[in-house]
């Protein structure tokens, strides 16, 4: 269970911002999902988008959004400059139970070439910044214990340390509720606590395969990881978004599901301004281009 309450009910002030890159040790465990639901929510307290980071062959989020009708991430070319009206038209829109939020995703046919998108966290901030979004929820495709281990063998940057080194960043880890899910999350966890990675503002979603209560490992490693990190939330399985992804009809989505959503935005929200300060201080701004004197 979430350590706080189970309702977004204060916005974010407008000058600040939030990021939360949701990561996970190993594919299957939810990722998108947790982005999806967690933006429905945050959409209450904050204008929201949701970064699609993996490649396009390997997202759902085309299908999800709706993405071939906006020109999405092949609209902003990395070497022409952008303005926010065009960063905010290459987003597709998504309705939430309070509002709406922005996705920022490759709506490309399948056939098309891959985009050569940028790997730093800091050009993806940047992006979001431009865009003048409060709440950036970025759906990261790499497996964050080996990213970490590759990095401390290699002595190159990490992509999940640079993830969590931004501005007012809350890191989730999801995983799959079952014992293979739980001993994946420990020794990831055990890598980021070596590398001094911020546990204590990071909250875990363990995401249910089945309906029922968690089978006893999955409880025993609640538990342990409560102790550890900001939250952790327990994600119901439902039936619905199992069969379509987040296609699903809102109004079929499980109650219980929603609510678990919402302890989710509320954990976040929490862990920022206890992390932060409460009010969120400002987003840091870009610094002024110097002056250039004019030619005679």
């Amino acid at each position: 269970m979430g350590k706080k309450g189970n309702s977004v009910s204060v916005a974010l002030p407008e000058t600040a911002r939030l990021v939360v890159p949701v990561m996970a040790a190993t594919g299957g465990s939810a990722r998108s999902t947790v982005a999806h639901l967690l933006a429905d929510e945050l959409a209450a307290a904050a204008d929201t988008v949701v970064l699609d980071l993996a490649p396009r062959l390997a997202s759902p989020w085309h299908t999800w959004s709706g993405g071939d009708q906006v020109p999405g991430l092949a609209g902003l070319p990395p070497d022409q400059p952008l303005t926010r009206r065009r960063i905010r038209d290459a987003a597709a829109v998504r309705q939430a139970p309070a509002g709406q939020w922005g996705v920022l995703t490759d709506g490309r046919e399948w056939h098309s070439a891959p985009l050569n998108l940028p790997p730093e966290p800091a050009a993806w901030y940047q992006l979001a910044a431009a865009g003048g979004w409060q709440a950036v929820v970025a759906d990261t495709a790499h497996p964050i214990a080996n990213d970490v281990l590759v990095a401390r063998c290699s002595g190159s940057p990490s992509l999940t340390r640079a993830w969590c080194d931004l501005p007012f960043a809350v890191p989730i880890l999801c995983a799959q509720a079952t014992a293979d899910g739980m001993q994946t999350l420990q020794q990831a966890v055990m890598v980021l606590h070596a590398e001094g990675l911020p546990l204590q503002r990071t909250v875990v979603v363990l995401a249910a395969t089945a309906d029922g209560r968690p089978p006893a490992v999955v409880r025993a490693a609640a538990t342990m990881l409560s102790a550890r990190t900001a939250a952790v939330v327990h994600l119901p399985h439902d039936p619905d978004i199992r069969a379509n992804g987040m296609q699903a009809q809102p109004a079929r989505i499980r109650a219980r599901t929603r609510q678990a959503a919402r302890e989710l935005a509320t954990a976040v929200l929490a862990a920022v301004r206890e992390s932060f300060g409460d009010p969120l201080p400002d987003a840091p701004q870009p610094a002024p281009l110097p002056a250039v004197p004019a030619a005679v």
